[in-house]
């Protein structure tokens, strides 16, 4: 088990993925909320320009929460586990925001804020997944055993991503079949101007998911510091306990 800090070193790349988010954001902001009305939906398919940015975070993030505990796993180093951690924090955020912006969208089109549709069950089912990734995280001092149960835990959560993206495709339900289909013949469906502003959202959100996993994993970093040091403090009291034993 290695441990690494780079607090040392100065920071160049958190101020400028900041300054992208922010960018981007007001960008997407802008964009869609110039963006024409749909023949069907009306203003209401605004709401696509958050909805689908956040499913993608989520996706994003899940599949960083397997990536760095593969990492881990490979290399016995912590700041994985920090990114790991972050990762799936962040996941678990963003996935409440696809849920409720979807319950938003569903209750003027579906007549309710909730069905039991496969693609809004198995995103339901993702936050019971990760939720006990981060559970179990809390249930453990070990930092090595904590963390190599972690990533696997978290390598066998990133198999949600796939079902949950086919899901409207295996279980046809209420929920609309996917935006953009990547699988076969790429196609997107909704009108192009709509996939342009989707576009500038995606890269929005991929900035946010890079700057909030940076910050996330920075404080887990100093959390980890200061739990090595308390660790530290405690052995020699241990050891003088120890040479007043076998003294007396």
């Amino acid at each position: 088990m290695t441990y690494t800090s780079a607090s040392s070193r100065p920071d160049r790349l958190t101020p400028l993925l900041g300054w992208a988010t922010v960018l981007s954001l007001l960008a997407t902001l802008a964009l869609g909320l110039g963006a024409p009305a749909d023949q069907n939906q009306g203003v209401l398919v605004r709401l696509l320009f958050i909805h689908v940015p956040s499913a993608w975070l989520s996706y994003l993030a899940y599949f960083g929460t397997g990536l760095f505990g593969l990492l881990y796993l490979l290399k016995r180093d912590l700041k994985f586990d920090r990114l790991a951690l972050a990762s799936a924090e962040l996941g678990v955020l963003f996935t409440i925001s696809t849920l409720v912006g979807g319950m938003l969208w569903a209750k003027p089109t579906w007549g309710a804020y909730w069905v039991w549709d496969a693609r809004l069950t198995t995103t339901a089912l993702s936050l019971v997944i990760y939720g006990g990734y981060l559970l179990i995280r809390s249930l453990t001092d070990d930092r090595d055993r904590r963390a190599r149960v972690a990533a696997v835990i978290g390598l066998m959560g990133t198999l949600y991503v796939p079902v949950n993206y086919m899901a409207v495709e295996w279980w046809r339900g209420v929920h609309q079949t996917q935006t953009l289909k990547l699988l076969g013949n790429p196609d997107f469906a909704a009108s192009p101007i709509y996939g342009w502003i989707l576009t500038v959202g995606v890269v929005a959100f991929t900035f946010m998911y890079l700057y909030l996993l940076r910050v996330r994993a920075k404080v887990a970093e100093l959390a980890d510091a200061r739990e090595e040091d308390e660790l530290l403090a405690e052995l020699p009291a241990a050891q003088d306990l120890e040479v007043a034993r076998g003294a007396s």
